[in-house]
């Protein structure tokens, strides 16, 4: 009897210290899908998961591949994107063969949330009402007006060049942008016609005619969620919690939603809140930061990237640079990866680490380690190879072996030379580091993605000034810097 009580305290024990499931939400860098995000976040909590957000990722194949590797566990997602753009070329045509295809992968899908946010294509009321365009294909007879539709739908399945062929569309002066700087851009004048979310708040604030698909080109667009299937395993009751956002949120509700967050500015995690009491009866308590909190937050995410990537492309370069100097062929082959890499547009750089590293700090790491290498390795090889021969010949004639020459005497009369290439390094990395956001690397970049989406020029300003700012300190630094460093003879030299 004692045993059986005693063995009942241990299994009662073990059950209580169990560690809450852990869970990683991810969502697209558009509102409705950040706020879902947020909705997911705020139901998992609220079962006791703990849960990471990770907020506003770059586009579809970012969230494929991290769902995918495991990176997050669930995200909203479309059953047009999956079947036209994840799953591109296999021909799917219902939803036992769509469902079939995720759980190859050892994805799963939800049931539809309730609403179907499909492609369209708009304009200005006015400029459509003057024009006599009612449908898509009434574009056909003004092959003049410019078009900006988002990055991602001039690339996808059915997207601009399928939307183009169906409808044999003259226009040729398209432009790739940025969803919400697309509404801008309408609004200004900027271009004349758009794709559209047929869920946006903002048609209705734009006063912009959605324009009737008479060819049927687009397919349904169901939201819903995709998820790990381990997730089952891993936290089923929090999964359970989750799927009751089934069939929950009618076109209607979303719309209002999207409203209250890009139009009135209430914060998602109210909205989200707020949805949850009323349509699940489920209380939660969103966290808000303050100004404060997130500066500092987004201040250290930065520094980490900073710090890491330009150190590591500092203990790299200068090496880089001396063999470059000492070896002639080498050292030009060194310049010209170097350069090449130099070229490489930051975002697709970026994209490209995904594959081999995932989301988070680490690609942004390499990548941002990659753009500092050429001016360290440029200026260590230059300050090296400008300096005078008589100083050499000098350094040899006093019986100083190759490494003492360098140490004592190469590398000091270069200092001044690979210092500015540092400082240049750091004050490029400062900048480039705000694309890391997009990637789920945080810092600076964060608040700007959300300002722009949120069409918001304070938080804008909230990533932007801090960054500024910093890549004055880091510059004020290495100034600081060079008077311990650098002879002081070649300092007033230069000066």
């Amino acid at each position: 009897m004692t045993k059986t009580i005693l063995l009942l305290l241990i299994l009662t024990n073990a059950t209580a210290v169990q560690p809450p499931p852990e869970i990683n939400v991810g969502s697209k860098a558009f509102t409705e899908s950040v706020l879902l995000g947020e909705i997911l976040t705020q139901l998992a909590q609220s079962d006791g998961a703990k849960v990471k957000y990770l907020r506003q990722l770059g586009g579809t194949r970012v969230l494929w591949d991290a769902l995918l590797k495991g990176e997050i566990d669930i995200y909203p997602e479309y059953t047009g994107t999956i079947t036209q753009e994840i799953f591109a070329g296999k021909n799917i045509r219902d939803e036992e063969t769509l469902e079939k295809a995720l759980a190859e992968k050892n994805i799963l899908m939800s049931r539809p949330l309730g609403f179907n946010n499909t492609y369209a294509i708009g304009m200005k009321e006015d400029v459509a009402e003057r024009l006599g365009i009612t449908k898509i294909s009434d574009l056909r007879k003004y092959p003049m007006l410019k078009f900006g539709f988002t990055n991602e739908f001039m690339n996808r399945g059915d997207g601009w060049l399928s939307l183009r062929n169906a409808y044999k569309l003259p226009q040729k002066n398209v432009r790739g942008l940025d969803h919400d700087l697309a509404y801008r851009g309408l609004e200004s004048g900027s271009i004349e016609v758009i794709d559209l979310y047929s869920t946006d708040a903002e048609i209705r604030y734009y006063k912009l005619r959605v324009l009737e698909d008479d060819l049927n080109h687009f397919p349904e667009y169901n939201a819903v969620l995709l998820y790990r299937s381990d997730l089952n395993e891993r936290a089923p009751e929090v999964l359970k919690t989750i799927l009751k956002l089934e069939e929950r949120i009618p076109e209607k509700t979303m719309i209002e939603m999207n409203a209250k967050v890009k139009i009135d500015g209430i914060p998602e995690g109210l909205v989200a809140s707020e949805f949850l009491k009323k349509n699940l009866s489920i209380t939660t308590e969103p966290k808000e930061e303050t100004f404060l909190t997130r500066l500092l937050h987004n201040t250290i995410q930065h520094l980490f990237l900073v710090a890491v990537s330009l150190t590591a492309a500092i203990l790299i370069s200068i090496p880089l640079g001396i063999l470059a100097h000492r070896k002639e062929k080498v050292g030009q082959a060194i310049l010209g990866i170097t350069g090449v890499i130099q070229t490489i547009p930051s975002l697709a750089l970026l994209v490209f680490m995904i594959p081999l590293l995932g989301i988070g700090s680490a690609p942004a790491i390499v990548a941002l380690f990659l753009y500092s290498l050429l001016p360290i390795v440029r200026n260590t090889y230059s300050g090296l190879q400008d300096i005078p021969q008589g100083i050499r010949e000098s350094g040899e004639a006093l019986g100083l072996p190759p490494r003492a020459r360098l140490r004592l005497v190469e590398l000091p009369m270069a200092s001044r030379s690979i210092l500015s290439g540092i400082k240049t390094s750091a004050v490029i990395n400062v900048g480039t580091a705000t694309l890391g956001a997009l990637i789920g690397a945080g810092g600076y970049g964060q608040p700007i993605l959300t300002g722009i989406r949120l069409n918001n020029i304070g938080l804008i300003l909230e990533g932007a000034i801090p960054a500024a700012v910093l890549a004055l300190l880091v510059q004020g630094l290495f100034d600081l810097l060079e008077f311990v460093v650098v002879p002081k003879g070649l300092r007033l030299k230069a000066d």
